[in-house]
């Protein structure tokens, strides 16, 4: 009997020691969470001149913090990683990004998922060195910010990453716009704050309003429609003031009327759909889906695309004062990112 209740009393202390630290981390994230304005301004890098002659090339790519490439899956899609084995894994698709941005000069590019600080990228500072090696003015806005992610097993740590836009042209401003939020406490704590990084460039009297995305890829779909109509309420908002809009990026939902890339694997992650009924009159998509934007990532790339699951989730929204010239995904095969970049001429008129 007496040995009965001193086996019950460590039990007892045992799960009161493991309520504690529960609690305190609770507190300590609680108390530690990311909780930025709605609306808070981004000081950017550099001085440079407005478009010359209305032609205007963007490209978008969302680079997987350079800890996705083709070796590498994600525990959230159906695999098992938390962060690439080795920092020189990290390394090696970080300098396979620069090198795709430096085969593709682009006069603007929107990169999400671009790390400065955190424990899944070996806390290199991808921003940095993009922004570094492109030479070209640069603007940063959290996505995700977070003291310590408490999960899965091993644990994802501290994450400080989220969207960088470059250009060559000078920004008269730019802001971090938030968008409404798909977690509530105590999700909320650790989870991401995602916004739109919107960079403001003086055109002819006007502005060129560029608006670098990544909207969201989980929660039970009310969050992605949340923040669609809030995207689509900014960026009527700025036309109709006389600007001219390109909106780029991941929307982690599925273009309408794409063909080929049909959903097979319902076990793991899906995307949304956006339908050709939210653009008003006159307003665009553009998207190429001769090649796929997006892998899932429930395994390492075997380059066998019959035997994985593809997307096309990533791309552009243009004003009806943007003319589409051309629109193109680079195929790299996803051998440095689970993304494929997408490259976009336009003409402003």
């Amino acid at each position: 009997m007496a040995k009965t209740k001193r086996v019950l009393r460590v039990i007892g202390i045992v799960l009161a020691a493991v309520a504690v630290l529960f609690a305190a981390l609770l507190l300590f994230l609680t108390v530690t969470e990311y909780r930025p304005a709605p609306i808070e301004e981004v000081s950017v890098t550099g001085t440079a001149d407005e478009p010359a002659d209305g032609r205007v090339r963007v490209l978008t790519c969302n680079i997987g913090y350079a800890g996705l490439g083709k070796n590498q899956d994600f525990f959230m899609d159906g695999g098992g990683m938390v962060r690439p084995d080795q920092k020189t894994d990290v390394e090696t698709n970080l300098k396979g990004i620069g090198g795709m941005l430096t085969d593709h000069p682009a006069d603007v590019v929107f990169v999400q998922e671009a790390d400065v600080d955190s424990h899944r990228s070996y806390y290199i500072d991808e921003a940095g060195y993009l922004a570094g090696l492109t030479k070209k003015n640069a603007a940063f806005a959290y996505n995700y910010k977070a003291a310590f992610v408490p999960y899965p097993i091993p644990m994802i740590g501290k994450v400080e990453g989220g969207l960088l836009t470059l250009t060559d042209y000078r920004v008269e401003s730019a802001s971090r716009v938030a968008l409404p939020a798909s977690f509530t406490w105590p999700v909320s704590t650790c989870n991401l704050k995602r916004c739109l990084l919107v960079c403001r460039v003086p055109y002819e009297g006007h502005e060129l309003v560029l608006v670098n995305l990544h909207l969201e890829a989980y929660g039970d779909g009310e969050g992605k429609i949340a923040q669609t109509n809030m995207l689509m309420d900014f960026l009527t908002a700025e036309y109709e003031k006389g600007n001219y809009v390109i909106a780029g990026g991941d929307f982690n939902q599925a273009f309408p009327d794409i063909a080929g890339y049909p959903v097979v694997d319902t076990e793991n992650w899906t995307p949304g759909a956006l339908s050709a009924d939210m653009l008003p009159e006159g307003w665009q998509f553009a998207v190429d889906s001769s090649s796929p934007t997006c892998r899932l990532l429930s395994g390492p790339y075997t380059g066998d695309r019959e035997q994985t699951q593809l997307y096309v989730i990533d791309g552009f929204i243009l004003s009806p004062n943007v003319a589409l010239k051309t629109v193109r995904t680079i195929d790299l095969d996803f051998e440095y990112a689970d993304h494929n970049p997408v490259l976009l001429d336009v003409e402003l008129q």
